[in-house]
């Protein structure tokens, strides 16, 4: 609204410099652009964002697996604090465990368990690769989502700081030339300043 109404007050202003309706078309062009263009990108992010993630997504549920295991033996390790996605009680505890693999094959290692006070023969889920190798929980489409949206908003906002920055770094320029121009004004008016007969 300021830059359309500086565009309305400099229209026939006597005093409108060429510079100041620059600086109003300037304003104006940069609130256009933050208002249509910002979003435009960031919903253009948010959905590439969106599409790869998706992707993941199904990846990781196509080559992860849920598989039970068995405790076999304890560790006289202390319990472990929780991880910083975990709940404030939900302490692990390192243990020897064994389990079938999805293609078959039986694997045993040392993981960590949502238990705490682990006793041998407790089962537990996991999650493995197809080989029956440890892996991490897959991303389930939800956090994905999230992630996407995230994304798509920082863009938009990257976008909208991007062209007020490029609006404030042309008014600088238009300003410092400003100045530069009245200086040499100055420097030509000044040795005849206050004189009689100068027309000063």
């Amino acid at each position: 609204m300021r830059a359309i109404g500086g565009l309305w007050r400099w229209r026939n202003n006597p005093l409108r410099r060429t510079t100041d309706l620059v600086e109003a078309w300037v304003a104006l062009v940069t609130l256009l652009l933050i208002v249509v263009a910002a979003p435009v990108i960031g919903s253009l992010v948010g959905a590439v964002a969106q599409d790869s993630l998706q992707r993941s997504v199904r990846a990781q549920h196509d080559s992860r697996h849920l598989v039970t295991a068995t405790v076999t033996r304890t560790l006289d390790d202390a319990p472990l604090d929780p991880e910083p996605d975990t709940t404030a009680h939900d302490t692990r505890t390192r243990v020897v465990a064994s389990w079938t693999a999805p293609d078959g094959t039986p694997r045993h290692d040392t993981v960590l368990v949502p238990l705490k006070s682990p006793h041998s023969g407790d089962h537990f889920r996991l999650w493995t690769d197809r080989q029956g190798h440890l892996a991490a929980q897959p991303l389930d489409s939800a956090t994905a989502t999230i992630h996407a949206v995230l994304a798509g908003f920082g863009a938009a906002m990257l976008t909208a700081g991007a062209v007020e920055g490029g609006r404030r770094l042309i008014v600088w320029r238009m300003v410092r030339r400003r100045y530069a121009h009245w200086d040499q004004a100055w420097e030509r008016a000044g040795p005849d300043w206050g004189k009689a007969g100068t027309g000063s």
